[in-house]
């Protein structure tokens, strides 16, 4: 059957796949958005407003529209793995990701046994996914992890090389926090640059995708450019705050 999941249809045709990340618990804001030539939209459970109620409306606005609906889970807890899967989520990223133990633990709550512990019971999943067959249920699914802990960046190697893991994104705001870096990092730091090379290589040696957390589409091309299989263009808050801001300042005739 034909991939549901147009970021794995991105990938097989050997294309970066771009995103934009919702952190507002609003379908109607979603809905005009998702259907703009985005391969995914991501809804941030772990720093966004949204509750489980939003998020499984925006699923299905995000799907509507042609989009590959994914979430952030708030922690690598497999309930809110299996729920959001259930809810009809094409895939996870699983923030705070520090050993490949935990990165097997995210992928066993994404697949069935006999190849994980997700248990069954696909509530949208099923209709999203146009079947109720487990192995198809599963293969649609990507599980993602972050690596943006030193402690994760030290062990990215294993990490990657989790069976039935899917890609690694990159957090890349607190990677640098937790390099003792700014966040910043416009001063050219090379730890930095040189951290999430490390991650990238790690990633095309085990044959997963990689993804960086981009806040614009220059920055969302830049990082194509360098590889990266999964980029994001922006984020819903800070788009309309500096919209806003803008013309506030306009209005103002440039005054702040």
């Amino acid at each position: 059957m034909a991939s549901v999941n147009r970021i794995k249809e991105a990938w097989a045709s050997g294309r970066p796949a771009f995103g934009f990340w919702s952190a507002i618990p609003d379908s109607f804001a979603i809905e005009l958005v998702a259907g703009l030539d985005l391969d995914y939209v991501c809804v941030d459970g772990q720093h966004g407003v949204v509750d489980y109620a939003s998020m499984v409306s925006m699923f299905r606005t995000i799907k509507f529209a042609g989009a590959a609906p994914l979430v952030r889970v708030a922690q690598n807890e497999p309930w809110l793995l299996m729920g959001a899967l259930d809810a009809g989520a094409l895939g996870v990223i699983v923030p705070m990701v520090n050993s490949a133990a935990e990165a097997a633990r995210a992928v066993s709550a994404c697949r069935f046994p006999p190849q994980g512990a997700r248990s069954y019971g696909p509530i949208r999943a099923s209709s999203v996914v146009g079947s109720k067959d487990p192995k198809a249920l599963a293969d649609e699914v990507l599980c993602i992890v972050q690596i943006e802990t030193r402690e994760g960046l030290e062990n990215v190697e294993e990490i990657a090389a989790t069976p039935g893991l899917d890609g690694i994104y990159i957090g890349p705001a607190d990677l640098a926090l937790s390099m003792g870096l700014p966040l910043d990092l416009g001063d050219g730091k090379s730890e930095h640059g040189e951290a999430i090379g490390r991650i990238r290589e790690a990633c095309r040696r085990n044959d997963v995708a990689v993804g960086l957390h981009g806040t614009s589409g220059a920055s969302a091309r830049e990082y194509a450019e360098q590889g990266y299989s999964m980029v994001n263009v922006g984020v819903d808050y800070l788009l309309l705050t500096a919209a806003v801001r803008q013309e506030v300042q306009e209005a103002r005739g440039g005054r702040t």
